[in-house]
């Protein structure tokens, strides 16, 4: 029996969980629903721990310090109570790896090794660790929405990636969008300009106050992105009576499929799955987006996402820790030191 840490680092924290990985077990023992994976390792969470203060970011990326500030007095509570003396190796997928991970990638390999005596380390993008947990270390693609959206898709020789490029530049179809969409279609009626809906300003008004107040409630926020998004399951709740919201998530759909699309290599017997809290609203965003799937890629067979990133996190690392890593490395997506001589 082997230990090993899995870390996903994102706007609500830090989420770490440890795992005891059983060499002599085929397939994921993660509570998973498909037992099956093509190159999963066992792996069975015993124990997790929060830390709720977001990961600092500055000028020069991801705060490494802060970063380990924040993780290593839950990693050492959460070892102790657990009976164990050190991982054999850990797994960070943090948002913003990918562009603001130079500092991690210099400075955490050492750290770790230092603090925890782990020598094998893995550091991730959260869409990677998305992936993981979703379809292991199969070939296919990725859809994680939440507040915003991005596509990651891999034929393991190498990453494909379609949007994720936040809610200025993109995000399509994500949660920010969405409610962003819905928001201007509230003020739209509340003008009397064409495409306008009284209902979703209705809501708009329910939740936010006066629509003239609108701007002051919006503009200032520094968390604007998720401020969008809380409006997200407004424009799903009004889809069924309201074809502007119902209208608003078909084409959020069609920007969902675009990157899946975009992100799905073209090999064989490839799977689609779609992860995130955005897909919780249901049906009113889902049926779209099936629909649209089965149109564009009749090839790809959608499956239920099989675990969340921090299950991913925690896969890489027992893929990690067994030599058994197949998911492709990367400088940016996936990173993976030199192992040290044990």
């Amino acid at each position: 029996m082997s230990w090993v840490l899995g870390v996903d680092s994102g706007g609500s924290g830090l989420r770490i969980a440890l795992g005891a990985v059983d060499e002599a077990a085929d397939g994921p023992k993660d509570g998973s629903k498909d037992a099956s994976a093509d190159g999963d390792v066992g792996v069975r969470t015993v124990g997790t721990a929060v830390s709720a203060e977001p990961v600092r970011t500055g000028p020069s990326g991801i705060d490494p310090d802060h970063l380990l500030e924040r993780l290593l007095p839950a990693v050492r509570t959460l070892l102790t109570r657990e009976g164990v003396r050190s991982p054999v190796a850990v797994a960070i997928g943090a948002a913003g790896m990918a562009t603001l991970g130079d500092g991690l990638r210099a400075e955490l390999p050492a750290a770790l090794e230092s603090a925890l005596g782990v020598r094998r380390s893995a550091l991730a993008a959260d869409a990677v660790t998305a992936y993981a947990g979703a379809l292991g270390q199969r070939p296919g693609a990725v859809v994680a929405a939440g507040t915003g959206m991005i596509a990651l898709g891999t034929d393991l020789a190498g990453w494909r990636r379609a949007d994720g490029w936040g809610h200025l530049l993109g995000d399509c179809g994500g949660g920010a969008w969405i409610g962003r969409a819905g928001l201007e279609a509230a003020m739209r009626a509340y003008d009397g300009r064409h495409g306008g809906s009284a209902a979703l300003l209705s809501r708009t008004e329910a939740v936010f106050g006066p629509a003239r107040e609108m701007p002051g409630v919006v503009y200032p926020r520094t968390d604007r992105p998720a401020v969008l998004a809380s409006f997200a399951p407004e424009v799903a709740r009004c889809a069924a009576d309201d074809p502007v919201a119902a209208r608003i998530l078909d084409e959020a759909a069609r920007h969902i499929v675009d990157a899946a699309v975009a992100a799905c290599p073209r090999v064989e017997g490839c799977q689609v799955a779609l992860t995130g809290g955005l897909f919780k609203i249901g049906d009113p965003l889902l049926r779209p987006v099936r629909a649209e799937l089965a149109a564009r890629l009749p090839h790809v067979r959608p499956v239920p996402a099989a675990g969340d990133p921090l299950t991913g996190a925690l896969r890489i690392a027992a893929a990690l820790a067994t030599g058994s890593l197949r998911l492709p490395r990367d400088g940016r997506m996936l990173s993976v030191p030199t192992e040290r001589d044990e």
